[in-house]
């Protein structure tokens, strides 16, 4: 579960079922009472329905919890973290970053440094796409040290500088006199 509205449906998933929790949160969550295994299976098969999983793997929890530190960092907050990002991970989940980076490339068949830089490109995607900043006030938003910065490690992912992204954007959009 890494977004709002993945946490939503867990929430009406546990409603749903009658299940009295204390919190959800991204990647995890604290039912208030036991379970019994019919309602575990009943939890799984809800959240199934919903593209979810119910993960009971300590390894596998943990993956997911790194990843979704990340797309909160990434999608969820405006500021900056201080330190850098594997300090920021190991302290967030209280670990050693070697194990953290071996654990989370082993799971998901990439680094956690490209899948932290790939969120940050779908980001500044979507900002472009919104049109409402220009890409200095992007590369500000998104922590790039430069707008060459930016434009180097966005045309490295995508094949594309950003202004020819957004003119590709733009062609697509077409006036209703065009159809």
């Amino acid at each position: 579960m890494v977004c709002i509205r993945c946490q939503m449906v867990v929430k009406d998933v546990l409603e749903k079922l009658g299940l009295e929790y204390t919190y959800v949160r991204i990647g995890e969550i604290n039912i208030k009472e036991n379970i019994s295994d019919e309602q575990i299976k009943q939890l799984d098969k809800a959240l199934r329905k919903s593209g979810l999983e119910l993960m009971d793997n300590k390894k596998s929890v943990l993956v997911e919890k790194i990843a979704s530190a990340i797309i909160e960092l990434v999608h969820y907050t405006e500021e900056q973290i201080k330190v850098n990002l594997s300090d920021y991970l190991s302290e967030k989940l209280d670990h050693d970053y070697t194990y953290l980076s071996n654990l989370f490339s082993e799971v998901k068949s990439t680094t956690i440094e490209n899948f932290y830089l790939t969120h940050k490109i779908e980001k500044v995607k979507e900002l472009i796409v919104y049109d409402e900043l220009n890409l200095t006030e992007i590369s500000y938003r998104m922590h790039y040290s430069s707008v060459a910065h930016l434009s180097n490690q966005f045309k490295k992912f995508t094949g594309l500088t950003p202004s020819h992204f957004k003119e590709l954007k733009n062609k697509r959009r077409g006036t209703l006199e065009d159809v």
